[in-house]
């Protein structure tokens, strides 16, 4: 008996007139689809007037079901796997299921489409020949600026994906690790209001919290560090209103010196000295 072929079935980020036309014919020819949320995947089927088996294929059960999709392949099924929306495998299940199939000798077969990061960093603006992409950042505060703090010094663009409710904490923990830079948010993309948010990212922080927040999933794309030889020269006058400017914003000390350091190639001691100045402290008063 012939053995099954595993499909990876890329699907669209929104729009679902995105799915290629190989997908909708791989997705109607397949035993059995593998899905990330059943119920979506179904509703994706119907608009295309298909109607497949499927089994539920997430987070919580991935490692539980990856063998039983494993041996329907041995036993000659063609299995797609596929994911609410874009790549199975990149930020979404997909990894246990194909690590079995390659230790079992099984053939898996891309079928590449929509992509929430290549369809942003394409419209961005922001220079991305070559991009880190990062996917979700650990929630909780301590891990996500460890996270961050790591990535103080890439050059290339940074690519993240975020809740929408958790996006202003995001921003705000982004700003305070890799400087006040330049990002693009992408929101609701393929979809009727797609939106695209440019700015430094305080600006945009701003914007979100103006709004009270946003919702869904959101792609976000932000400039890499700059080469130190190229750093943003800025006048004593300019840096003191910076320090004035962040530290009304409820910036620490320690993490003004930290940002305008890297964003302006200077010493940290001298801007943190500065900062304490302009504080009316001396160097050696606690720091905040």
């Amino acid at each position: 008996m012939a053995i099954g072929v595993l499909y990876v079935v890329a699907t669209p980020i929104g729009n679902l007139e995105d799915l290629s036309a190989r997908a909708l014919r791989i997705l109607g020819e397949v035993d059995l689809i593998a899905a990330e949320d059943t119920r979506r995947t179904r509703a994706l089927l119907t608009k295309h007037g298909l109607r497949r088996r499927l089994t539920s294929y997430h987070d919580a059960v991935e490692r539980q079901r990856a063998p039983a999709l494993v041996d329907a392949l041995r036993g000659g099924s063609d299995v797609a796997l596929v994911s609410d929306a874009g790549t199975p495998g990149v930020s979404d299940p997909g990894h246990h299921l194909i690590r079995g199939a390659i230790a079992a000798g099984i053939q898996i077969v891309p079928v590449p489409g929509p992509s929430a990061v290549t369809a942003l960093l394409s419209v961005a603006g922001i220079p991305c020949e070559r991009f880190a992409f990062e996917g979700f950042l650990p929630p909780r505060a301590g891990p996500r600026r460890r996270r961050l703090d790591g990535l103080a010094t890439e050059p290339r663009a940074l690519v993240f994906l975020e809740a929408g409710r958790r996006l202003p904490a995001f921003l705000e923990a982004a700003e305070a690790a890799l400087g006040d830079r330049p990002a693009v948010i992408g929101r609701e993309m393929t979809k009727r209001y797609e939106e695209i948010l440019r700015g430094a990212l305080s600006e945009l922080r701003a914007e979100l919290v103006s709004r009270g927040g946003v919702r869904g999933e959101t792609t976000i794309v932000v400039s890499g560090a700059t080469d130190r030889k190229h750093a943003l020269q800025i006048a004593p006058d300019a840096l003191d209103a910076r320090i004035r400017s962040l530290r009304a914003a409820g910036v620490s000390l320690r993490d003004i010196a930290a940002r305008l350091a890297v964003e302006h190639d200077l010493p940290k001691r001298a801007v943190y000295r500065r900062a304490l100045v302009l504080e009316g402290r001396g160097p050696h008063q606690p720091r905040t």
